[in-house]
Order: structure tokens, then sequence, then C-alpha cells
């Protein structure tokens, strides 16, 4: 029974990152060009999401800070959900719905990116989060599941999860995650030069591409 169990998450996981392969390249493809647009401009990306979905949020952005692969200079990357203090004070003073668009408020400029997760697409603050970004100049990234929810439609990227099913769909934004780190870290380093200075001009960065 035990082994049967086991076979089939990594089988279904499989199954799922197969139609991810299929079907979400252009998404992706999408998603890696204005990432590194971003940071060869000197932006940064701020990443959110609850549960499951902030954990990712923390573990991407830590990638980006640290390094995934390869040896090279930090790049600017925040977990807008890894604050307790401000998003209980947020929360408690303004509403949970407000949590990640009052930190964008505060730390975005135009020309940054934000990274929107939520395995259905739904979350309220998550939802706000995104709406605030493009008010302010953000390129914006949804991973959803196979639905997209309410952010399907809002954000510039939609790299949705082939999978209803919540587990499925977290394996494959860790994967996604990993793919955008590493097509940003060889995008850096293949300049050879150290990361230009956060841009401070408030002007948006055209990156929106026909697929």
């Amino acid at each position: 029974m035990t082994i049967n169990i086991l076979r089939n998450n990594l089988e279904r996981s499989v199954e799922v990152h197969n139609r991810l392969l299929s079907t979400g390249l252009p998404q992706l493809m999408q998603a890696a060009d204005a990432l590194a647009k971003a940071y060869c401009l000197g932006h940064k990306a701020l990443f959110f999401g609850n549960g499951g979905s902030a954990a990712d949020a923390q573990h991407l952005a830590a990638e980006f800070l640290g390094r995934y692969l390869c040896e090279r200079d930090p790049l600017p990357a925040l977990a807008l959900n890894a604050n307790s203090s401000a998003v209980t004070a947020i929360g408690n003073d303004y509403g949970y719905e407000q949590v990640f668009a009052r930190q964008l408020q505060a730390l975005a400029i135009p020309g940054d990116v934000a990274v929107a997760i939520s395995t259905s697409g739904n979350s309220g603050n998550v939802v706000e989060g995104v709406k605030c970004a493009r008010r302010l100049g953000l390129f914006t990234i949804g991973l959803t599941g196979a639905s997209g929810g309410r952010l399907r439609g809002l954000v510039d990227v939609l790299i949705a999860a082939p999978s209803d099913e919540t587990p499925r769909i977290q394996e494959c934004h860790i994967l996604i995650g990993h793919a955008l780190c590493d097509v940003v870290e060889q995008a850096v380093t293949s300049k050879h030069m150290p990361l230009p200075v956060a841009a401070s001009s408030g002007r948006v960065m055209d990156t929106k591409l026909t697929v």
C-alpha cells in the first residue's frame, strides 16, 4: 500500500510537469524575458502569496538574493509575506486584503516585477496586490493553478500549472520559479559586469511580448 501511494504521487507530479512542458513554455518565456530585462536595468522582483505560496515566495526570493547555480552579484528580491510585523499591522489597521498592496506602495517603483503566487488565483490580498502593482507601473506575473482564477486577465503573464490539485500546483510553482531564476542568472552573468544601480527615474519598462 505505501509504495503505491508514493508511486501515485510521483507519477501524478511527473504527468503534470509534462503537461506544463507541453503548454507553458510561451508564458514562461515572457516571464523570463521580463525578469531578465528588469534585473539588467537595475530593478527588483517582489514575490507574495499565502500559506504554501508564501513559503514559495520566500524560497524564490532567497534564490535571487543568494544564488541559484552561478556565482554572481546578489539580485534584489523581496517576499512581502515575510515581514510578520508589517503583515499583521497592515492587516489589523487596513484589512487583510491590503497586506501586499500597502507594502508595494512603499517598496515598488515602475519597472520592478511583481510575482503573485496563488494556487486558486482568487486570494483577495494577492488580487489586490496585483491591482496595486499595475497602477504603480510594475510588470506582473501570476503563478496559479489551471483555472487562473481572478488573476487570469489581470496579470501581464499568467503561468497556470495544468492541475486543480494543490500539491501538484505547488510543485510546478517551485519548478517554474527555479527555471526563471536560471534564465535571469545566466542573463546577468553573461554580461560580465556588475548589476546597475537600481533605477530611480520612475520610467516604466516596456517588456510585453507577443507570443
